[in-house]
């Protein structure tokens, strides 16, 4: 195999992105043969973005049992992801899965179990982890460079999305389609950034808001604080309805701090680390003494293609995969411990009650309403 042949599964907003590179070649070892919408009303639309040279189908399994593919990228609306990944890995597709991995844990470790017994490459569509601002804050956590971590803190504000996006879809921002609003839509790589960085807490208690300032079922506005085993704390703000928005993730070790926002990295390096100089230091007032620490900042990319290239290097060479698919589950555990927390007003503890959750997250869908909305494919273009 010289090329892996790539089919997508749901072109709406993100698998017309998908689509987009892959016809344009951006990925070397990569072409698209096939492509499948289940919504037939959609067909005319998605035959005029990919030509007459791409087969079209209206049907997942059929496109899977083609032979025209070895690969499959899942991008269909959430609670689908776990389903169409474990089917496609059935048939012997190397299955690429857009993020969230699917909407609750239980769902997603089926999932997970379910990869490690078949002989295919899975992988997650986390396109922020090659990030090279990213990259190098791992860096610097993993090196040692900041020390013990004490502290995180993570505000990413500048998700902001209007009404007209929400009704967008029927689906879009209620329990029964979604499954959550932008702790499932928009914030899943934040979340995978901040696990795969910090590692997991023990326990969270959140604040979620819902429909704030928006006519949706599902929260927009968070703010929650996290306890990991070594005593470190972190807190995550987010929403999708303030303008202007920031992005801006600090991490505090005892040796260092580091910064990241506006598409630049700063770095702090205490001389000593703060738990030496706090021993030794009998002057009451004072502080370790600080430098900043001049980092190259390679330019920011945030790029979908780069995730498919390196799995197709996966799939073609057997080179490791940037975001395996068993990572999936982190991110998600996160998000739902805080929609958790948020129900019952109370801390949770990781890992948490999935049962209590599943029941919970039930009876909100057994009461959710579909919007009744044309549906739109946007253009994700520039987005994370």
């Amino acid at each position: 195999m010289d090329k892996v042949r790539f089919g997508i599964i749901g072109v709406g907003n993100i698998g017309t992105l998908h689509a987009r590179y892959l016809m344009a070649g951006t990925v070397k070892e990569a072409c698209l043969t096939a492509v499948c919408d289940n919504d037939l009303s959609k067909h005319p639309a998605i035959r005029q973005l990919v030509g007459g040279g791409i087969t079209l189908f209206d049907d997942a399994e059929t496109m899977l049992k083609s032979g025209l593919i070895d690969a499959v990228i899942v991008s269909t609306p959430h609670y689908d992801h776990p389903g169409l990944s474990m089917m496609a890995m059935r048939h012997g597709i190397h299955t690429l899965c857009e993020k969230p991995a699917g909407v609750y844990t239980a769902q997603v470790r089926e999932m997970n179990e379910y990869a490690r017994g078949c002989n295919v490459v899975f992988g997650m569509m986390f396109n922020q982890r090659p990030n090279p601002l990213y990259q190098k804050v791992k860096d610097l956590i993993d090196s040692g460079e900041l020390g013990e971590l004490r502290r995180s803190n993570w505000i990413i504000t500048n998700w902001y999305r209007s009404q007209s996006y929400y009704n967008s879809g029927g689906w879009r921002a209620t329990w029964k389609g979604e499954g959550g609003g932008v702790l499932l839509n928009q914030d899943p790589h934040q979340l995978d950034l901040w696990q795969w960085l910090v590692g997991m807490p023990v326990r969270m208690r959140a604040f979620c808001q819902f429909g704030k300032h928006r006519d949706i079922e599902v929260e927009n506005d968070v703010t929650a604080y996290a306890e990991y085993a070594n005593g470190a704390t972190g807190v995550f703000i987010t929403t999708t309805a303030e303008a202007p928005g920031t992005n801006r993730l600090e991490i505090t070790g005892d040796r260092g701090k580091v910064v990241v926002e506006e598409g630049r990295l700063r770095f702090w390096r205490l001389r000593e680390s703060e738990p030496e100089f706090n021993a030794r230091w009998q002057n009451g007032f004072g502080e370790p003494e600080c430098w900043e620490v001049v980092i190259p900042n390679p330019p920011e990319s945030s790029e979908h293609h780069v995730v498919t290239a390196n799995f197709c290097d996966a799939v073609l060479h057997g080179k490791p995969l940037i975001a395996p698919g068993t990572d999936g589950i982190r991110g998600l555990t996160l998000s739902n411990a805080m929609h958790l927390s948020t129900w019952t007003d109370d801390w949770v503890n990781l890992p948490f009650d999935e049962a209590l959750f599943k029941k919970l997250l039930d009876e909100r869908i057994a009461t959710s309403v579909e919007k009744q909305v044309e549906s739109k494919t946007l253009d994700a273009s520039g987005t994370w």
